[in-house]
């Protein structure tokens, strides 16, 4: 799957490795997104994870991990572009 396609807000998401250590490890829903950021709900609270730098895996088709700088974009310039 090109996860890359895909909307990613209402996704469980987990964050495998980020630059910032307190990161690794938040396990949630993606509620927001934004060209640098991921923003997951997480035990009823919201937490801004930067792409670049991290690595996520979504809870869709089995599980897919990528590479935060491969969706470093706008949502919908990563739709576009995809393509």
């Amino acid at each position: 799957m090109n996860l890359r396609k895909h909307e990613f807000i209402g996704l469980g998401v987990s964050v495998v490795r980020a630059t910032d250590p307190s990161l690794v490890g938040v396990k949630g829903r993606v509620v927001d997104e934004s060209r640098n950021m991921l923003i997951i709900e997480s035990g009823g609270r919201e937490k801004s994870v930067p792409k670049t730098g991290s690595r996520f895996w979504f809870e869709v088709e089995g599980g897919v991990e990528i590479d935060g700088s491969e969706i470093l974009y706008r949502p919908e310039d990563r739709i576009k572009k995809a393509r």
